[in-house]
């Protein structure tokens, strides 16, 4: 028996998998540091929205204190 995901759930899915495609593809040209704080708002953002319950306020605080953790880690050793 073939069980299919919601059709919102294939949708969020879909638009995941694009919007990362995009974000990739866009990190190309970026500094290491602007990279470092991309991928920490996104990390930020996702574990915002995980600890609140979806919460549109923790999501976007998680993406700004990401960011701002992103930004400041030191790539030279």
């Amino acid at each position: 028996m073939k069980t299919l995901l919601p059709l919102p759930r294939r949708l969020a899915l879909t638009g995941l998998a694009l919007s990362t495609v995009l974000v990739l593809g866009a990190c190309a040209g970026m500094s290491r540091q602007d990279q470092n704080t991309a991928v920490g708002a996104g990390v930020g953002a996702v574990g915002g929205a995980v600890l609140t319950g979806g919460s549109a306020v923790g999501t976007v605080g998680g993406a700004a204190i990401g960011g701002l953790i992103g930004n400041q880690i030191d790539t030279k050793k």
